[in-house]
């Protein structure tokens, strides 16, 4: 993998970790921290999906993948406009690790790539999950 995806990568983190730091020390309120940070959590989770549109674009029998591409990004909307507080962070949480565990097990990529990139999704979603949990202890 480039080290672009691993830079860009870990730089996504910086919201997940930011704003619950920008609450505990009194920049942001505890409601305009939540906010965006499930917002964020939410349109991240999204992008999830999108790894799943090149695989059911290029093998024509992965016709599933179609459905899972747009799975996250339901999952994330209909996560903000029907729930709230911890039940939303534990909903977010869940679809990131469902989503990481669908791609451990399921991505139909060259095994180089799936390789590296469940290495780094393991990085980064176990830092999202850590951070869902501080927003949601506060």
């Amino acid at each position: 993998m480039p080290k672009a995806a691993w830079f860009l990568g870990y730089a996504g983190l910086i919201p997940f970790i930011a704003l619950p730091m920008l609450t505990v020390f009194g920049f942001l309120s505890f409601y305009q921290s939540y906010q965006y940070f499930a917002q964020y959590s939410a349109i991240i989770l999204s992008f999830f999906g999108g790894i799943h549109w090149i695989t059911a674009i290029v093998d024509k029998n992965n016709n599933h993948q179609i459905f899972v591409a747009m799975l996250p990004s339901i999952i994330a909307w209909l996560s903000l406009v029907f729930l709230s507080g911890e039940i939303l962070l534990t909903t977010l949480s869940l679809a990131f690790i469902g989503m990481f565990t669908y791609d451990k097990y399921g991505l139909a990529l060259p095994k180089y790539l799936v390789v590296d990139y469940i290495k780094l999704r393991l990085h980064l979603t176990t830092i999202v999950i850590f951070c869902h949990l501080l927003m949601a202890y506060l």
